[in-house]
C-alpha cells in the first residue's frame, strides 16, 4: 500500500490520524502520562488497520447471511459483521458489514483509552464517534443536522467553542451510550433514503453506525422527482451493487416529508424494541423527528 498512515497533533491537544479513507480526530483527558501512553497505543493500533480491512474487503462487501458461519478474521471486520447481523431482518435481508465500518474503527481505537488515568476520551471517525467516560464524567456532542447548510465559518466558530450546531445531547457515565453515528443521503456513503441526517445513539459505535444506515434507508417515500441511480454506476466497487441510491432530492411537499420521517421513526422504534439503540434524531428538509432516550441522556 503506497500511502502510509499519518498523524499530526492539533493545537488544542487533540490528534489527527489519517490513512486512506480513515480520518480520525481523537481527544483524551486525564493524567498526562496516561494520556500520552493511550495516544501511543492508539497510534500503534491504527497503523495496520487499513491493511487489515483491505485484506478482507471482498468478504466485507458481501451481504451478511442468516445463521451463516462467521467468515471474517480481523477484530474490526468481525465487529462490523456482528453489528450488522442483528439488523439483517430490519434491512429486508440485505446489509453488508460495510454499514458499520467507520464506527467499528472508532470503537477499536477507543479501547486504547479505557485505562486508569483517563477521565474522558473520544474518537471521531468522520462523524462516527466512540466515547470513553470514567465514573462521574460526561460529554456533550453537537450535531449539524443538515450538512448542506454547514459552511467553513460555522465549523470554525464551533471548533472555537462558539456553538453553532443545530442540536446537541449530553451523555454521562451512567448512560449506556458509548457510540454516536450519523447517516444520510448527503454523507460520504450512499443511502437508499432521503434523510438529510439520521443520528443514532447506541451502546457501541459499531452498532450506532449500522443502525444509522438502516434507519436512514427507511426515511423514504416514492416520488418521481427524487433522483436515484444504481450504486454501481456511481462507484464500481460499491457493496450495494445495482441497488438504487439517492442522488438528489428536490423540495418535497411537507406531507411527503412527514411520511418519510414516519417511516424512519417506525424503524427506529423497531430497533429500540430489540435493544439495539437508545435514541435517534431524524432530519429531512427542515423537519425533525426524534425517538427520545429512556434514561438520563439529554437530547435537545
Amino acid at each position: 500500500m503506497a500511502m502510509q498512515a499519518q498523524r499530526a497533533p492539533l493545537a488544542d491537544g487533540r490528534w489527527h490520524f489519517q490513512h486512506g479513507p480513515i480520518d480520525c480526530v481523537i481527544a483524551a483527558e486525564g493524567d498526562a502520562e496516561a494520556v500520552a501512553a493511550a495516544h501511543a497505543a492508539a497510534w500503534a493500533r491504527f497503523q495496520p488497520l487499513l491493511a487489515e480491512l483491505v485484506a478482507e474487503l471482498p468478504l466485507l462487501r458481501q451481504p451478511v447471511v442468516a445463521g451463516g458461519i462467521h467468515p471474517l478474521r480481523g477484530a474490526v471486520a468481525r465487529r462490523m459483521w456482528d453489528a450488522c447481523a442483528p439488523l439483517r431482518d430490519a434491512a429486508d435481508g440485505f446489509i453488508t458489514p460495510m454499514a458499520a465500518v467507520a464506527g467499528s474503527v472508532a470503537q477499536e481505537l477507543i479501547a486504547a483509552y479505557q485505562r486508569p488515568g483517563i477521565t474522558r476520551a473520544w474518537v471521531n471517525n468522520g462523524g462516527d464517534i466512540a466515547l470513553h467516560l470514567a465514573p462521574g464524567q460526561s460529554a456533550r456532542v453537537g450535531l449539524f443536522a443538515d450538512l448542506a447548510r454547514v459552511d467553513a465559518a460555522a465549523l470554525a466558530r464551533t471548533a472555537a467553542g462558539q456553538l453553532c450546531t443545530d442540536a446537541g445531547f449530553g451523555v454521562d457515565y451512567g448512560s449506556p451510550v458509548r457510540g454516536v453515528a450519523t447517516s444520510g443521503w448527503r454523507g460520504r456513503s450512499h443511502s437508499l433514503g432521503i434523510a438529510d441526517s439520521v443520528t443514532v445513539l447506541a451502546a457501541t459505535a459499531a452498532m450506532a453506525d449500522a443502525a444509522a444506515t438502516v434507519i436512514a434507508n427507511a426515511v423514504d417515500v416514492q416520488d418521481a422527482r427524487i433522483h436515484r441511480a444504481p450504486a454501481s454506476s456511481l462507484r464500481d466497487d460499491s457493496d450495494l451493487g445495482e441497488r438504487p441510491v439517492t442522488v438528489d432530492v428536490p423540495a418535497l411537499p411537507p406531507a411527503l416529508v412527514q411520511q418519510a420521517l414516519n417511516h424512519g421513526l417506525a424503524m427506529a422504534r423497531r430497533l429500540r424494541a430489540l435493544g439495539l439503540i437508545e435514541a435517534t434524531l431524524l432530519v429531512c428538509q427542515g423537519s425533525l423527528a426524534r425517538l427520545a432516550p429512556t434514561g438520563d441522556l439529554e437530547l435537545v
